[in-house]
């Protein structure tokens, strides 16, 4: 039956997913803003309950996990698993900004800085950094998933993969970087976009080119 269903409506579904999954989370975050920061979320951070932390690092973990399960129903194979996750995770957190500027009007600027991510550790950035991997991510996987369609798939070798990796590796490195002011509870000012673009850029050429050979190869 999945066979019968092309990649396009499989995004389609994927998507709805991914968005309706945005609005949960961003309903998560309009309860503990208004618990936390009644006046509007800003920083310095401050101190919630344990409880409350480790219930969020789990939520976390669990929306990874919700990703992974609706990208590995619809794939055939790895290529496609890694694809509709890719795209899954770039809807999602796309649609999660865009949830939290209807609710509660927020962020007042793409560069408004937010905490991304808590495991291993709070990953924090202007919102621009977020987004732009995540349309980076969903360009990937329909270039991947259209090339899979149409029987030629794209085969990226291990050191290609070990490349991206390591891009992938340096922009959450930059997300880290102002962890000593998270914990010195000051407000962020520096990100260091130098890093991230480096990172972003290198990963996003190298896929572009991987992808420009095997074209050239089918012609």
């Amino acid at each position: 039956m999945q066979e019968l269903i092309n990649y396009k409506s499989k995004l389609f579904i994927s998507g709805i997913f991914a968005i309706a999954m945005a609005y949960l989370e961003s309903a998560v975050v309009v309860y503990l803003r208004g618990l936390y920061y009644p006046d509007g979320f800003q920083f310095p951070l401050i101190d919630i309950p344990l409880p409350v932390l480790l219930t969020e690092i789990g939520r976390e973990a669990a929306t990874i996990v919700m990703l992974w399960a609706i990208a590995r129903m619809l794939a055939k194979n790895g290529r496609e698993w890694f694809a509709y996750f890719a795209f899954n995770f770039g809807v999602w957190d796309i649609w999660y900004y865009l949830w939290l500027k209807i609710l509660l009007n927020w962020p007042a600027s793409i560069l408004e800085w937010d905490i991304l991510f808590l495991i291993p550790v709070p990953w924090l950035a202007p919102v621009l950094a977020p987004v732009l991997v995540s349309i980076a991510l969903i360009f990937a996987a329909i270039v991947i998933l259209n090339r899979e369609e149409k029987d030629s798939p794209l085969i990226i070798p291990k050191a290609i993969w070990f490349f991206e990796i390591i891009a992938g590796l340096i922009i959450i490195i930059s997300f880290i970087t102002e962890l000593d002011v998270l914990e010195a509870k000051q407000v962020p000012q520096y990100f260091p976009w130098w890093l991230f673009f480096c990172g972003y850029l290198a990963g996003l050429s190298v896929f572009l080119w991987k992808v420009f050979q095997s074209n050239k190869k089918l012609r």
